[in-house]
């Protein structure tokens, strides 16, 4: 990996910094490097607001953040929120929804090792409880209720996230009958979302930067995988982690250090001119 910071140049008119957490912000270990809060401070006394742009739940990025006025693209993009309020949602058909339960619950019953999460607005919802499978989303999800059947929920519903054991690629195929009305995407190596079809992180923060007054030529976007790159369209500075996907590096201007190596606070830290220490 390398430990190259990028040069981003004159970062005078930069008001809106979106960071992807998984592969971005947190590292392997799902934890924070150090200096968060001394970036924070330098970015808040510059007039420059953090977003933290996740698939993970809001009150799952709620509680590992926890600091006041920043600004949340929850889920993919279902959700945008300041300080608890909504800002914009883009929730999933029902329909759609329960279509996507019954394909999941189909490739289960053929041999698959995997396990859907049906996510609302009040909480996330699962059918399988075993220990291996809670280990895997227990951590993206703060507000978890197990449930006999995923179909009875009643919840403003925002996505379904399916975690496969196997990978994401070869699971993906087998949701191309989810319809027109949903939109399928491949978050991670082992998660597949189910969404609107206009939900996405980039029209997320298109709507975010609408709603500030600010646009591309004051943003700057973090990310390292492919549900990132409608992100990183919006910004003039769009940073690909050095761990990121290839077709995530080829969209970026630039490359800043792996998430292991504390590449976004060390990046914000030098375009600021401010000491990690």
């Amino acid at each position: 990996m390398t430990s190259l910071l990028p040069d981003l140049g004159d970062v005078r008119d930069l008001r809106l910094v979106a960071v992807d957490m998984d592969g971005t912000l947190l590292d392997d270990e799902k934890r924070i490097g150090p200096g968060f809060d001394l970036v924070l401070t330098a970015m808040a006394e510059r007039g420059i607001q953090l977003v933290a742009a996740s698939g993970r739940q809001y009150a799952t990025l709620h509680r590992q953040l926890d600091r006041p006025g920043l600004l949340y693209i929850a889920e993919n993009g279902a959700w945008v929120l300041r300080d608890g309020e909504v800002i914009s949602r883009d929730g999933l058909d029902r329909d759609a929804a329960m279509r996507t339960v019954e394909i999941a619950r189909a490739r289960v019953a053929r041999g698959a090792d995997a396990g859907t999460v049906l996510c609302g607005t009040s909480s996330a919802y699962v059918e399988r409880s075993d220990k291996k499978f809670l280990a895997q989303t227990g951590p993206y999800y703060a507000l978890l209720t197990v449930v006999e059947d995923l179909t009875t929920v009643q919840d403003d519903l925002l996505k379904i996230a399916v975690y496969d054991f196997t990978g994401s690629a070869s699971a993906a195929p087998d949701f191309a009958g989810i319809g027109d009305d949903a939109k399928l995407v491949v978050s991670g190596q082992h998660w597949l979302d189910v969404g609107s079809p206009t939900a996405d992180k980039g029209r997320a923060l298109r709507e975010l930067q609408e709603n500030l007054g600010l646009g591309p030529q004051h943003t700057m976007v973090f990310g390292d995988y492919l549900n990132d790159l409608g992100m990183l369209a919006q910004a003039r500075w769009s940073v690909a982690m050095d761990n990121a996907h290839p077709q995530v590096r080829a969209a970026a201007a630039y490359v800043a250090p792996s998430n292991n190596d504390n590449g976004v606070l060390r990046t914000l830290a030098a375009a600021m001119g401010v000491p990690l220490g």
